[in-house]
């Protein structure tokens, strides 16, 4: 962060910083980059058109041995067109007909020559032997210049050495290539791991995520609601049956595309959550304001009160509801933390919390404005934990007023943090754009050395989640996974230290670029339990979450996704279910003429077209019902959050208030208005507060 930037005026309501007249001084306005949201965004283009240009979709690829002990790796040299010498890498029908002769009845068994292909021996590279091989200089006899060619993916020969396709890229002696050739059709889709995931079917089997059908339950009529909820009120079966069928009854109630309550903001929703007993709900937005609701009544939501963050940068980043619902911590891409009162009845200004005080006045000086990414209350409400943009973890005591502990123990920013469960505040995860998750145990930091390591992803972390029971971690990373963790199977420090993490990332342009799913390579150390995938991890921070106990009986993670969608997986990486926001809200509000809703849709200016991009959703605790908060309408200019609520399939019910309802901020609504509205009447839309 530029220390040098004044603070910028509090924009008024009225004033909507995407119109043409405003005229902002936020540099990140500007889209700086030391942003998380880029402005650019520009989508990959197909990997089909690029196999159909190979040409060689088709082609069978010879499989060597897997067992290559005892045998000589031998490399053959031929002659090119042009008097020069070339290798055969076994990507080419005739290099199997060679190897097929090679590997005739005249070789010996203790040591004759085997052909392997070029993905094998990048497979090798690890291998000691072969490594040393290359270090005395084994393939000294060969020039420099085909020795290199040995790792360059040859998918178009006949292309000159200079030119600027990806596929020209050497590998590196780790044995990992971090921008990865392009894969010919879909080989290298199997990286991501089995789907349904046998680790995760484990986990299912426990009862720690959830009940299963038991055998006398197989029936198909008896899965339906219906039916299990007569056999629970006629007391049918042992107590254990009831429970068990209870507990289906719970998990089995998804929530469905067909939102109940579209709330249309003027700014882009960053997050939105529900309290722990489900009887409040806060969206923070990109005007800064930070909108509470009385969700009591999961079904018939009432407006609270807003509150607002001055001087605020870009857009509100997170935010944490204390255990008491009491207070609301948020914060902006600044150091500080604004603390405001819950009470409607209170209009006090917030606390405003300067995470850069430590005590010492030179890191006051030195941290002022870095940024804070991600925040969260402590169990018993004493403390804050955030993640920064200085790589950092700070710890704050909202009694004393100060940051009483920084943990500068990352290489990037701090895009996540959260405490390991709800009891203790020694425990703490952070999640950073270094692709490492930490473990930190607050009573054991004498030497500010964290307790654990998880690796695995291959792209910088977007969100952490803990289950609440000290042992099981969610995480959102850019490579388009989401992953879970078992606390007892962290690396050590010793251990993580010896591993060079940048050896293992791209470090993917999220912000700007699609993400090819052939340039994929698994991380050689993962050490998580299941990968979710299915998801688009792009252009901004989006969130993962463990579902509720309460609700779904914990059965379930989800996500959400800029493609407009919430992603429900099973624990074995299965998709249960996949709320599609964008398709319950496609132009659910009036266009607004003086909106720059080509901001992110770029292809067609002066108009734009709907998109949607759920950076945020949370599971009622009580009920089966999902709010979605999200980048939405015309070039995802403005924002909404979506209610979605579980209604057997229906697409209306006769309950209130009706389904498909569009209100403002405070829950307004009026017909009259709605249809003037973009139409040279007034435009009740913004008018919301």
């Amino acid at each position: 962060m530029s220390s040098s930037r004044s603070p910028q005026d509090v924009p008024s309501e009225g004033d909507d910083p995407r119109t043409a007249a405003y005229e902002p001084t936020d540099p990140f306005w500007q889209d700086a980059e030391d942003d998380n949201d880029d402005m650019d965004y520009f989508p990959a283009p197909s990997g089909d058109s690029h196999d159909e240009e190979d040409g060689d979709a088709d082609i069978q690829f010879h499989d060597a041995a897997s067992n290559l002990g005892g045998f000589e790796i031998e490399f053959e040299i031929t002659e090119t067109e042009d008097g020069g010498q070339d290798e055969s890498d076994g990507d080419e029908d005739e290099d199997e007909e060679e190897a097929g002769e090679g590997q005739g009845a005249g070789a010996s068994n203790a040591a004759r020559p085997l052909y392997i292909s070029r993905d094998q021996i990048l497979q090798l590279l690890g291998h000691s032997g072969l490594r040393q091989l290359f270090a005395t200089g084994g393939f000294a006899t060969m020039g420099a210049r085909h020795r290199s060619r040995l790792f360059v993916d040859d998918d178009d020969e006949d292309e000159e050495d200079d030119d600027d396709d990806d596929s020209d890229y050497v590998e590196q002696a780790t044995g990992y290539d971090p921008v990865g050739p392009r894969r010919r059709g879909n080989r290298g889709r199997a990286a991501f791991g089995k789907v349904p995931s046998d680790t995760g079917r484990d986990l299912m089997n426990t009862g720690t995520f959830g009940g299963n059908d038991r055998a006398g339950d197989s029936i198909q009529r008896k899965k339906r609601l219906a039916y299990q909820v007569m056999q629970r009120e006629l007391g049918l079966g042992s107590n254990g049956r009831q429970k068990n069928a209870s507990r289906l009854m719970r998990q089995g109630m998804i929530p469905e595309g067909i939102a109940d309550t579209i709330i249309h903001y003027n700014a882009r929703c960053y997050s939105g959550q529900f309290s722990d007993d489900g009887n409040f709900f806060f969206s923070c937005a990109q005007d800064f304001r930070v909108r509470m609701y009385d969700t009591s009544n999961p079904y018939d939501w009432k407006y609270y009160k807003s509150v607002l963050y001055p001087y605020g940068q870009w857009t509100i980043t997170d935010a944490s509801l204390s255990p008491d619902n009491r207070f609301l911590a948020y914060s902006s891409i600044r150091s500080i933390v604004c603390l405001a009162p819950t009470d409607p009845n209170n209009e006090s200004e917030p606390h405003l919390l300067d995470f850069s005080d430590t005590g010492t006045v030179n890191t006051h000086s030195f941290h002022t404005y870095f940024g804070i990414w991600s925040i969260r209350f402590s169990g018993d409400g004493r403390e804050i934990v955030a993640g920064t943009g200085d790589n950092s973890v700070y710890v704050y005591d909202i009694e004393r007023r100060q940051s009483i502990l920084r943990i500068p123990g990352h290489e990037d920013d701090v895009n996540a943090v959260c405490f390991g469960d709800s009891q203790s505040p020694h425990i703490l995860y952070s999640g950073s754009d270094d692709t490492t998750i930490k473990v930190w145990d607050r009573r054991s930091m004498g030497d500010g050395r964290e307790a654990g390591v998880f690796l695995g992803h291959t792209e910088g972390l977007t969100y952490v989640d803990s289950k609440g029971d000290g042992r099981y971690v969610l995480s959102n990373g850019k490579d388009q996974t989401a992953k879970l963790w078992d606390l007892r199977k962290m690396m050590s420090k010793e251990k993580a230290d010896g591993v060079n993490i940048d050896a293992y990332t791209t470090r993917f342009e999220y912000r700007s670029n699609g993400y090819d799913d052939r340039d994929y390579r698994p991380h050689p150390y993962d050490c998580s339990l299941v990968t979710f995938r299915g998801h688009k991890v792009l252009k901004t921070l989006i969130r993962c979450h463990f579902s509720p106990p309460g609700s779904t009986d914990s059965r379930y993670v989800y996500s959400g996704s800029y493609d407009g969608s919430v992603y429900v997986w099973n624990m074995d990486a299965t998709i249960a279910g996949r709320i599609n926001v964008l398709e319950a809200t496609k132009d659910s509000r009036p266009r607004d003429p003086n909106l720059m809703a080509e901001t992110y849709d770029f292809p067609r200016r002066m108009g734009g077209s709907w998109n949607t991009c759920v950076r945020d959703a949370s599971w009622h605790p009580n009920a089966p019902v999902v709010a979605a908060t999200s980048w939405n309408g015309y070039g995802t200019s403005s924002g909404t959050c979506t209610v979605h609520t579980w209604n057997d399939g229906l697409d209306e019910d006769e309950g209130q208030p009706t389904m498909g309802r569009r209100v403002n901020a405070q829950l307004q609504h009026d017909e009259r208005l709605y249809n003037s509205a973009g139409r040279g009447g007034r435009n009740y839309w913004y008018d919301d507060e």
